[in-house]
């Protein structure tokens, strides 16, 4: 009688059964890991949205509260000196309003100078790149909602 060489047939398929059933429970985590990386960076993009706002505030009493993302970017290269229209506060990639599955926008400035703001993230893709809106208004605590986010209204639930 020869020796066989190589694997059967049904050896192969259970081997890539087994490869099935470890990616039908590894990508479920994977993508829960992914959603929690987006809102831990949708909640530092907040917070320096914040940081932002404030240093804006001190630097330009006059103006108040920046209205607009663009307003807090800006070209800053190493002659550019910062204005109220670009005061080089925060990187291209938040001031473009997109960064890490997470939409970013400044609403609610108004009167000279401005005494309010609210900055408000939200899931570009509901339940895929991220669960929670996040917002904060010019007491600059971070609050999150379940819901998509159009204001900030301060009764959000504050994070904690």
């Amino acid at each position: 009688m020869q020796k066989q060489k190589g694997f059967s047939l049904i050896e192969l398929l259970i081997v890539v059964a087994i490869i099935l059933i470890i990616a039908a429970i590894a990508i479920p985590n994977l993508l829960r890991a992914r959603i929690a990386a987006n809102e831990s960076s949708a909640v530092g993009s907040v917070r320096t949205l914040n940081t932002a706002q404030i240093s804006y505030n001190s630097a330009y009493p006059s103006v108040g509260y920046a209205g607009t993302l663009g307003a807090l970017s800006g070209t800053c290269t190493g002659a550019t000196i910062p204005t109220t229209a670009g005061a080089c506060l925060i990187d291209t990639q938040l001031a473009s309003g997109t960064k890490s599955g997470y939409s970013f926008q400044i609403t609610g400035v108004s009167g000279t100078p401005a005494g309010n703001y609210q900055a408000i993230g939200t899931p570009i893709t509901a339940n895929s790149t991220g669960v929670r809106s996040f917002c904060s208004v010019a007491d600059a605590v971070v609050r999150y909602s379940t819901t998509a986010l159009t204001s900030c209204a301060g009764t959000e639930t504050p994070l904690q």
